[in-house]
């Protein structure tokens, strides 16, 4: 099995893969052409250690892997359109901004509205525990009707499809089988360490860390639902990484069985030539790093 947790995300028409020092982007550009971006990566913890610390780690992984997102997604968009032959780009600025106006929205609606309904049925719901348990409900009700809804979308079911790619060639280098259309098809379109699992992480562990601040009033029950983000992020991350290395046994499969079931949402079964993207994203990664040892 391999030892370092190789993973990535998927793209418009494409796949982004990580490794230890690199990244690849391939997109399918035409339906006979992929192209590759390769780009160094590094983190800021290298140079701050104190910032690979448990529990302090997730929140930067997170906001790096949003940074680098970004980057992946800006790109993959203007091949798409290159290949499409419109003359028309998307630039670096505007793909930050939308992805940004997205969080501080997903913040409101995940986070914010919850806390608002939940206070608006005190007089049913009394209470702060029973209060922030409802919150946590109603949390998670707005973010599987989310997931519902978008997967219902024509082009977020192709980038869904990739997602499934992403997965299945990732298992197979898991398997220490060769890279291939053929042995990828086989595997599963869930994966343990899938960002969709991190995702219900926090929204269960919220109820938790929220728990803690005991009976307050409404504003600053939205101001530390905001600040202690970070918080939730950390110990979610954790957790995840918890889940993706002793998968195997039993209870952390039992406790993660909600997010892998999630994952049918956020997945579908890729065709051949999504595999074949896939795949080239991840040889492409351990091209560089073999050839750097």
């Amino acid at each position: 099995m391999s030892r370092y947790p190789y993973g990535g995300q998927a793209v418009i028409e494409g796949v982004m893969m990580r490794g230890r020092k690199n990244l690849a982007v391939a997109v399918r550009r035409k339906p006979e052409e992929i192209v590759v971006d390769i780009q160094a990566v590094s983190s800021i913890t290298e140079r701050f250690p104190l910032l690979k610390w448990p529990f302090i780690r997730g929140t930067v992984v997170l906001i790096e892997s949003l940074i680098v997102g970004i980057k992946a997604l800006t790109y993959s968009a203007n091949q798409v359109v290159e290949g499409e032959e419109t003359g028309e780009t998307i630039g670096s600025w505007e793909m930050f901004f939308s992805v940004a106006l997205a969080f501080v929205l997903g913040i409101g609606l995940f986070f914010l509205l919850p806390v608002g309904l939940a206070h608006l049925m005190g007089d049913i719901v009394t209470g702060y525990t029973w209060q922030n348990i409802l919150e946590g409900v109603i949390r998670i009700l707005i973010f599987l009707a989310y997931v519902w809804g978008i997967s219902l979308m024509k082009d977020i079911q192709r980038v869904f499809q990739y997602h499934g790619a992403e997965h299945k060639v990732i298992h197979t280098l898991e398997a220490n089988e060769e890279l291939t259309v053929e042995n990828a098809r086989k595997y599963k379109t869930l994966h343990p360490r899938c960002g969709t699992n991190f995702l219900l992480i926090v929204m269960v562990i919220s109820i938790l860390v929220f728990s803690l601040l005991g009976d307050t009033n409404l504003l600053w029950r939205f101001v530390s639902r905001v600040v202690l983000l970070p918080v939730v992020a950390g110990v979610s991350y954790e957790l995840l990484k918890v889940a993706g290395k002793y998968y195997k046994h039993p209870l952390v499969q039992f406790f993660s069985a909600p997010g892998m079931w999630l994952q049918k949402l956020t997945t579908r079964e890729p065709d051949d030539s999504q595999l074949e993207v896939a795949i080239t994203s991840l040889n492409s990664v351990l091209a560089l790093e073999e050839a750097a040892n």
